[in-house]
């Protein structure tokens, strides 16, 4: 017998609905409908909880071959989860350009190093782009991080294409208006994301 006949078996064998049976592990219930009629199956938390409320083991629910398919999705989740934990941070990392001396401004004939924050020798459009793009890129950190649990399929599909775009917009902003020490900075961060969606994805 397969996990999702067991399920569905141990379930009414309680008498519960499988609205009960999410309120009682805290799930929704459109999960349970899903472990139920085959279409994947829980991650290693819920399948303890599973477990522990029918009083049966993990050895009885699944057979060696599923047990090994969720240790194997089980690894993948945990790797995406890291993935977007590093990718949030690093966009989050970005406000140092607010402080960091990484701009060059020219006063009186020669060049010297300031922040964004310090920045005033350039064009006001100039300025408000660079800020409009740091703050992009600072926010979309701020929603992976806020959102790390979200399995909204729209933002688990565009959330790393999104911070990879707003960072590539900065270097090539960065290299346009001659800002070559920023520009390399969000190369840098743009090269670990890429490295990481090559290695985990």
């Amino acid at each position: 017998m397969e996990f999702n006949e067991k399920l569905q078996k141990l379930r009414k064998q309680k008498g519960l609905t499988q609205e009960e049976l999410a309120e009682v592990l805290f799930v929704s219930r459109t999960a349970i409908s899903k472990w139920e009629s085959n279409r994947g199956y829980p991650n290693i938390d819920s399948l303890k909880s599973i477990a522990a409320f029918f009083g049966i083991t993990i050895d009885e629910l699944l057979s060696g071959e599923e047990l090994l398919t969720i240790a194997e999705e089980d690894a993948k989740q945990k790797e995406k989860h890291f993935c977007s934990l590093v990718f949030g941070l690093l966009d989050c990392s970005i406000a140092l350009l607010f402080f960091l001396p990484l701009f060059g401004q020219k006063i009186n004939e020669s060049i010297h190093e300031v922040s964004l924050i310090s920045l005033s020798e350039i064009s006001t459009y100039l300025r408000i782009a660079y800020f409009i793009v740091i703050i992009g890129i600072i926010a979309s950190g701020v929603l992976t991080l806020v959102l790390l649990s979200c399995h909204k399929v729209f933002w688990v599909k565009n959330k790393n294409k999104i911070s990879l775009t707003l960072n590539t917009i900065g270097v090539l902003l960065f290299i346009i208006s001659s800002q070559p020490y920023a520009a390399i900075f969000l190369f840098i961060f743009l090269i670990i994301k890429v490295l990481m969606l090559i290695k985990w994805q």
